[in-house]
Parts: C-alpha cells; sequence; structure tokens
C-alpha cells in the first residue's frame, strides 16, 4: 500500500517513498547514503572534499547496494583571494595553543580542500548522471546547471531566506531546501551574510512554500517523526535530516564526534565561523568559546581550516574534541543509535501515525 503522504510533488519527482532526505555531510560516505535509499529516504553524499575520482568511486559504491536514487551534493562558492596579512593574524591569534601543543606554527599542513563545483566535477556528474544533484551557497554558473539538468538529474539547493528560494527558482532549482537556523553545519547563505538575521525553521518553511512554486524541502532541527509532521503541515513536501543521521553506526563519525552528539543539548550548540571561516552549527568547545563563536579575524571560507588543522589532530589524538568541528543542530538530544534503513523507515512510520491521530 502506498503511504498517504499529504504532498507527494518531491516524492513523484525523486521517485523515493517517504519524504525523507538525508543532509549531505563531509565525514559519511557511501554505506551512509545507500542505507538511507535502501529504507525509502534520498541519501546523499557530500562531494565538497572529495575529487572526481573519488565522487565516482562512492557513487559506484551506492549504486552496488542500492538501485534507488542518491543525491551527489557540492559547494558552489566563490574561491577565496588570499590575503597572506589576514592569514598572519589569525596564525598569530592561534599561536598561543602551538606552544601549549608544543606544535611547529611552520609546519606544513596537509588537509581536504573545499573545492567549489566546476567543469571538471561536472565532466563527472554527466557520467553518473545521479537522480538529484545539490548546491549549497547558490548556484554554479548556468553553463553548469544547464549541463547538469540536461544529462537528466534534478538540481536542489538550500536557501536560507524568501528571497534567496526565489532566486533559486529563477536560475533553475527544481526544489528548494529551507534551512532554518536550527541546522547543523554550514549556512547556505548566498546573498546574505547577515547570520544574525537567519529565521528559525519553522517560521523560514511557510514564506518558502508561499513564495516558489517548486517542492519545498524542510531543514534545520527536525530531530523525529514530530519535526517531520509539523514541517508537511507548514508547506514542505519533505524534510532533510542530518544530526539525526550521525547517530547511524553507518555514519563514521569520529570518537570526539559522537560523544559530543551524546551529551548535546538544545542550548550547547552555536554558529560559529572558527573552523572554515563561514557560520556554521556546532557543538559548543573550546575553541568556539575562546576564538568565537564568529571571529571578525578568522580568514575567508575555507582559509580558517587549515591553521587550525593541526590543533584538531593534536588534540583528537588524544580523545580531545576542543579543536574540532563537532556539527550539530539544536535537535541532538532527540537522536537515536539506530542503522540508517530502520531509523528511515521508523521515522517515516512513526511520522504516518502522528499524521493520522492529528486528524
Amino acid at each position: 500500500m502506498t503511504p498517504m503522504w499529504p504532498d507527494r510533488r518531491l516524492l513523484d519527482l525523486v521517485g523515493i517513498e517517504h519524504p525523507i532526505i538525508q543532509a549531505p555531510m563531509v565525514g559519511p560516505k557511501a554505506d551512509l547514503a545507500a542505507s538511507v535509499s535502501l529504507g525509502g529516504g534520498l541519501g546523499s553524499l557530500a562531494c565538497a572534499t572529495l575529487g572526481p575520482d573519488d565522487v565516482r568511486k562512492e557513487a559506484g559504491l551506492i549504486r552496488q547496494r542500492t538501485q534507488g536514487p542518491f543525491n551527489l551534493n557540492f559547494f558552489c562558492h566563490t574561491p577565496p583571494v588570499p590575503d597572506a596579512q589576514r592569514e598572519g593574524v589569525w596564525k598569530a591569534r592561534l599561536a598561543p595553543y602551538y606552544a601549549e601543543m608544543g606544535l611547529d606554527p611552520n609546519e606544513p599542513v596537509r588537509m581536504a580542500n573545499r573545492t567549489p563545483f566546476d567543469a571538471t566535477m561536472c565532466d563527472a556528474v554527466v557520467a553518473l548522471r545521479p537522480k538529484v544533484v545539490s548546491f549549497h551557497f547558490g548556484l554554479p554558473e548556468p553553463a553548469l546547471v544547464a549541463r547538469v539538468k540536461d544529462a537528466g538529474c534534478l538540481v536542489f539547493s538550500s536557501a536560507t531566506t524568501a528571497e534567496e528560494a526565489r532566486w533559486l527558482e529563477a536560475h533553475g532549482a527544481d526544489a528548494i531546501i529551507a534551512q532554518g537556523a536550527e541546522a547543523g553545519g554550514h549556512r547556505g547563505m548566498f546573498l546574505t551574510t547577515d547570520v544574525a538575521s537567519q529565521a528559525g525553521t519553522f517560521a523560514l518553511v511557510p514564506q518558502v512554500a508561499d513564495a516558489v512554486r517548486v517542492p519545498v524541502i524542510a531543514a534545520g532541527g527536525i530531530g523525529d517523526a514530530r519535526g517531520i509532521v509539523a514541517a508537511l503541515a507548514l508547506g514542505a513536501c519533505a524534510v532533510q535530516m542530518g544530526t539525526a543521521y550521525l547517530f547511524c553506526p553507518e555514519s563514521n563519525v569520529s570518537a570526539v564526534h559522537r560523544a559530543a552528539l551524546k551529551s548535546a543539548r538544545d542550548d550547547t550548540t552555536a554558529l560559529t565561523n572558527v573552523f572554515t571561516g563561514r557560520p556554521a552549527r556546532g557543538v559548543l568547545n573550546r575553541a568556539v568559546r575562546e576564538l568565537g563563536p564568529i571571529a571578525a579575524d578568522a580568514p575567508a571560507f575555507p582559509l580558517a581550516a587549515t591553521a587550525l588543522q593541526p590543533l584538531r589532530t593534536h588534540a583528537e589524538g588524544r580523545g580531545s574534541g576542543d579543536f574540532s568541528p563537532l556539527w550539530s543542530g539544536q535537535a541532538a538530544s532527540l537522536g537515536r543509535e539506530l542503522g540508517a534503513t530502520e531509523l528511515t523507515r521508523s521515522l517515516a512510520a512513526r511520522a504516518l501515525e502522528h499524521a493520522f491521530l492529528a486528524r
């Protein structure tokens, strides 16, 4: 029997059973995405720190486990112009931590780069033809969007305001992810830099739903079936959930990140730019408290991360998350340690139960 969801536009567009999308998050790979798709949702793979060969490998692993649709997600920010003076100020601010840990601040740093979507990556995507290609920080240049759509892929992107949602629809987005302030990870903002003005999910969703004709996906602070029902009642066709899936064994998050999530409460996260240079929500730790939460001298995204990487590596090696980006939304305390397939099915079943009880 087909589940009786109130608005099937996104379900029919994508070809999924349940209106649940696993948020793309740097770290989790094919295992999590495939498990969510197997459960009837839409699994997602964050590709911002992957090269084309890595994306091809992970997409292949997903397809080995499921024939269901999945989403490849990319950043489309403008690469920063190096600013030696600003980066020098940032390194000087971190110098006491280097001294505390006995680290050489002049040692070369190796870390994954966050590269915006470009023609080379577009070649890989066109060849792979995933059902959905989603973007963060707007959309890439029109020619690349056209190539993705001509390959038969649906294009999704995140909006943090109704204005951004209208812009995305006008520039080719097939669905809008309305990302509220409660969401973990990076803000998808691209027409504004004023993080203090960001609306919460349940204020943003109905305004975005009124502003566009394409399906709307609610994201931010949705941790259980009650949140799903509320989002659908406000005009969303589906929800995107990230933090809830970090509790799944398939997420493979670090031990310090998992411990932080398990102890997180509604008042223990903050929006901070100290880890990458762009505002993102994570669990409060030493770096956030002492350097931010918002640091005016942090280098532009993603350059702030480079100087922090040695501190993070050193601390994590000693079991500490003091300098790690512990991304989390505000509903982490609702998380359950279930397999991703079981969690997806359980969320859907309970959401349908709540919906029927509310009638």
